[in-house]
């Protein structure tokens, strides 16, 4: 869940329709991006549901549960593309449940606002390394990956959440900036665990099978964006990185 538009890696590499499905390394890769997203959306809808049950007010609660579907939608729209391309959506997600359970497990928040600054902070740097790795994929797969990664209302709300409690309570800004910079690192070496663990996500990255990727500075550059936006997430708040 980001509020920034796609930005594409240094180089944008459309594939030309269905024959790019014919390389499996390839077909291997967009499943892998297709599963994790299709998880990640389903984690999503489930912790805002649950968030929605520690909102203040009923107006709060309500918002939240709106998102929660939302994000449901996400998960049915890449499920169906899976399905589309003749891959079970239970086993595209499953590979990916230990590392994105594990996360969850790890930044388990404690109340609210900090549900609140997990939903924007957390989930945005994943989103922006999605969108990375999307930027190599055919134009038909980019497409759908960008439109359930889009900010559907998530930013406006956590923001003016975080920023009235700020505001109510100074106090506060404190321990969600520290909470900020654990979920930063916790979300980096997630993103990274992904991409190592996976083979055909991988070689998607740093090219193989005859396909341009990124080289490692421009990997290094990618993260140094993701890091960047980070920053910029949090000032956004109101928070120091």
């Amino acid at each position: 869940m980001s509020e920034s538009e796609p930005r594409a890696v240094e180089q944008d590499t459309s594939l030309a329709g269905v024959a790019a499905y014919d390389d499996p390394v390839y077909r291997e890769a967009v499943i892998d991006l297709l599963g994790v997203l299709a998880y990640g959306e389903l984690t999503a809808f489930e912790r805002l549901a649950d968030d929605a049950t520690l909102a203040p007010t009923l107006e709060d609660k309500a918002a939240l549960a709106a998102l929660a579907v939302t994000e449901f939608h996400h998960f049915e729209r890449l499920r169906d593309r899976l399905q589309d391309l003749g891959v079970d959506p239970v086993a595209a997600m499953e590979p990916f449940r230990t590392a994105l359970d594990s996360f969850h497990r790890h930044t388990a928040p404690s109340d609210w606002l900090e549900g609140l600054v997990k939903a924007y902070v957390g989930d945005g740097i994943a989103t922006d390394f999605y969108r990375e790795v999307a930027a190599l994929v055919d134009a038909d797969t980019r497409a759908l990956v960008f439109e359930v990664l889009e900010n559907s209302g998530q930013v406006s709300f956590v923001v003016d959440r975080v920023r009235k409690a700020i505001a109510d309570d100074p106090r506060v800004a404190g321990r969600l900036a520290l909470w900020g910079r654990r979920l930063v690192g916790e979300a980096l070496a997630q993103a990274q665990r992904v991409a190592a663990e996976r083979d055909a996500l991988t070689a998607l990255l740093v090219g193989g099978v005859d396909r341009p990727g990124m080289d490692l500075a421009a990997i290094g550059r990618m993260f140094a964006r993701l890091t960047e936006k980070h920053v910029q997430r949090m000032a956004t708040l109101g928070l120091d990185a």
